[in-house]
């Protein structure tokens, strides 16, 4: 027991001599936009103080041939006009189904003075909450016609 706490103090100053270049911080300085604790004779460096600095490096940009995964088989071009074609037969045909929804959900809306129904006569909030949400259906639809528009002028270049 008296062995331990002989030890004791002694295992302490061993842990605190080696620990003690880790908590010794470097001055550090700031060189343009790069931290050092090297100044190498350079006169736009300045002393920074008030706490660690951290510094993450910025990743390599990834580069890919042409947008087209690694794994990707390779089409030959007849076969991938005939996709192309298909790909924009159903984008019309989304598009038209899309400005018919449109057209009915404008209909429906009537300038913003849709018909009232069910209790919407006797609660006035119930009438507007309707009146909100028509709109908002209104703004999708048409967000998503202008989507599909983008779509269908790739296929036109």
């Amino acid at each position: 027991m008296k062995l331990l706490v002989l030890l004791t103090p002694c295992l302490m100053a061993i842990v605190l001599v080696a620990m003690a270049p880790a908590l010794a911080q470097n001055r550090i300085y700031r060189c343009g936009n790069e931290y050092t604790n090297q100044v190498k004779g350079r006169k736009d460096c300045k002393l920074v103080e008030g706490g660690n600095i951290t510094v993450i490096g910025g990743a390599a940009p990834v580069q890919r041939a042409a947008n087209r995964p690694a794994s990707a088989p390779r089409v030959d071009t007849p076969e991938q006009r005939a996709r192309d074609a298909d790909a924009k037969a159903i984008l019309e045909q989304e598009l038209r189904r899309a400005e018919a929804r449109q057209a009915e959900l404008l209909k429906d809306y009537n300038n913003g003075e849709p018909d009232k129904i069910g209790g919407e006569a006797r609660n006035y909030q119930k009438y507007l909450d309707r009146v909100e949400e028509m709109k908002a259906a209104i703004a999708r639809n048409q967000s998503d016609i202008d989507g599909i528009k983008r779509e269908l002028t790739r296929f036109n270049r």
